[in-house]
């Protein structure tokens, strides 16, 4: 069975291309452009990973990682959070995400990265 993978990612552009990436490693993709979408596909499946863009139209990706990780029916999926600023050591302080990754990014380490944590 797929594993599943949800994307919230309002860029298009870097939507498709994750979302071309993960199909094409045999992952069941589930993209999401914000916040609410998100909210609305998890009250239908929980995935096995969350990937997290951390600037969203809608809000914000640390406030999703942070209600997920808080609460006992989803703190054990893996949360991947995704940035073009480059202060991860700030992002890693305000949410308890299993890894980050600054944009743009190499296809290869980030398909690494999430065979890693989806890979049991």
């Amino acid at each position: 069975m797929k594993k599943c993978i949800y994307v919230v990612e309002d860029n298009p552009n870097i939507r498709e291309i994750i979302e071309f990436l993960l199909t094409e490693e045999l992952y069941d993709v589930k993209t999401c452009i914000g916040t609410k979408d998100f909210w609305q596909q998890m009250q239908v499946h929980k995935p096995d990973m969350v990937i997290l863009d951390i600037m969203l139209g809608d809000g914000n990706g640390l406030d999703i990682c942070n209600q997920l990780k808080h609460s006992a029916k989803t703190y054990n999926i893996p949360v991947m959070m995704m940035s073009a600023n480059n202060h991860l050591n700030e992002v890693k302080s305000k949410c308890d995400a299993e890894d980050f990754i600054n944009k743009p990014f190499d296809l290869n380490d980030f398909a690494s990265r999430v065979e890693k944590y989806t890979s049991n």
